[in-house]
């Protein structure tokens, strides 16, 4: 099976990270010199698509690649993050629904869920850095507003990051 494909009879409900690390990013994860933030803030670059989260030694960042807000759904600003969940379940909001009202009013965590393996909640907003069963929206601008990660690369972040970490979004 292609590892960027779900099997298809799998449960939403199915949480298994040995499987969502298989979906790997087509941007591939790197340290790059990088300054001007303090250690554990996360930098994204909308423009550039990409998410940086600055080292201890405060000149590098791990540099991973996102999908973004589509044009009319983007945002910048600073947050923290105000929460962290493992396989978070998904209640799209009511505004989402309604553009699209095939979606569910709420998807129970696992690997078919959109939110992916991770969620880092930025503040009290609807966005979120998240994981994604679709690997291939990375580096492309395609969501409602979040900032998606393959769910290998958010499972890094997840584990680095801690609640109250600064998020900037340029």
């Amino acid at each position: 099976m292609d590892p960027n494909q779900m099997a298809p009879n799998l449960d939403s409900g199915v949480k298994d990270d040995e499987q969502a690390a298989l979906l790997k990013s087509p941007i591939k994860r790197t340290v790059v010199p990088f300054s001007g933030y303090a250690a554990g803030t996360i930098v994204i670059s909308t423009q550039e698509r990409r998410l940086y989260y600055v080292l201890e030694d405060g000149n590098s960042a791990l540099k991973y690649g996102i999908g973004v807000g589509k044009e009319g759904f983007s945002w910048k600003g600073t947050q923290t993050i105000s929460r962290k969940r493992e396989w978070p379940d998904w209640a799209p909001p009511k505004e989402m629904i309604a553009r699209r009202p095939e979606l569910p009013d709420h998807m129970d965590g696992g690997l078919n869920n959109p939110l992916g393996a991770r969620a880092l909640y930025l503040g009290d907003t609807l966005y979120r850095i998240h994981g994604t069963n679709e690997p291939n929206s990375i580096g492309k601008a395609v969501s409602s507003g979040c900032i998606r990660m393959a769910d290998p690369d958010v499972m890094d972040l997840y584990n680095r990051v801690d609640v109250g970490a600064t998020v900037v979004v340029l």
